[in-house]
């Protein structure tokens, strides 16, 4: 094992640095290597831990006098070989932690490291987003066996939010912890409502003279029955808004619903019908000429 620069380690050019120095350094340190914004990277976990153990040692003006004695010979002379190297960091590490010399073996750290995450998709419809539901879900391992287990998918999650399955992504190596799983939600249209961020949009039917006269109609989504009146002389292609009734937008309230009318003619008309449809004709070129 090589002998560890810990004044290298923590950014620093030589011992000639006061505590305060060393703890700024370690500061900055800590903060860029710190695993909770490394999450998955061994090379980094393995850095940050050099640095605790810097620290450590550097921060304790006892041991601190015990390395500088070792780094001066070292570093401060610039007179080692590689068969001293390794000879004197044996009689060093006992020395400064254990107070003596010993011929106990000293073996190799392994570094564990964690496993990759991985990720994969499902796909719920608008109302299973909309209240929550537990969902099965089924993998397949790298040895090629098939493991199934359920989680819950919270009421109000947003189009493509992830949901973190925490240990069960790929393995960890050398006693690391396993990866996650991320699950990508994608909510689904269905065959009559669209979501677009938290609004969600509908088409309505409604009859030539339902949109002459104008009406009362109702539409049942999510459970529940919304009431939505149609003005009158209302054209097709209108769009009827109908406040905090759309899908819920993740701090507490809902978007809007939007109702866009389709005026549907009848398939066949009765000579009645007819007839009134034409004295309409009628009607409306009186009043164009007047």
């Amino acid at each position: 094992m090589i002998f560890k620069d810990y004044y290298k380690i923590l950014g620093l050019d030589s011992n000639k640095v006061s505590i305060e120095e060393i703890k700024e350094a370690y500061r900055e340190k800590a903060k860029k290597f710190h695993p909770d914004i490394n999450v998955g990277n061994s090379e980094a976990e393995a850095i940050f831990k050099d640095v605790n153990e810097a620290y450590r040692t550097l921060s304790n003006s006892s041991l601190r006098r015990k390395y500088d004695f070792k780094w001066n010979k070292y570093f401060g002379s610039k007179k080692k070989t590689d068969k001293n190297e390794k000879k004197t960091f044996k009689e060093m590490f006992l020395e400064i932690f254990f107070g003596g010399f010993s011929k106990t073996k000293i073996t190799k750290k392994v570094t564990p490291q964690y496993g990759e995450n991985i990720d994969t998709e499902i796909d719920i419809s608008m109302k299973e987003a909309f209240f929550g539901v537990n969902k099965q879900l089924k993998l397949r391992t790298v040895n090629g066996k098939e493991t199934s287990f359920s989680f819950k998918v919270p009421a109000g999650i947003q189009n493509h939010d992830k949901i973190r399955i925490a240990g069960r992504g790929k393995k960890g190596q050398n006693g690391g912890k396993n990866g996650d799983l991320l699950v990508i939600v994608n909510i689904k249209d269905d065959k009559k409502f669209k979501l677009v961020g938290s609004d969600i949009y509908t088409e309505l039917e409604i009859t030539s003279w339902e949109a002459a006269l104008g009406a009362r109609k109702t539409i049942n989504l999510f459970d529940e029955n919304i009431s939505i009146i149609i003005p009158k002389c209302c054209s097709s292609g209108e769009s009827i808004q109908i406040q905090q009734k759309g899908y819920k937008n993740g701090r507490g309230k809902r978007g809007n619903l939007y109702v866009v009318t389709k005026i549907v003619l009848p398939k066949n008309l009765s000579k009645e019908q007819e007839n009134l449809y034409l004295k309409i004709k009628e009607l409306e070129a009186t009043t164009k000429k007047a």
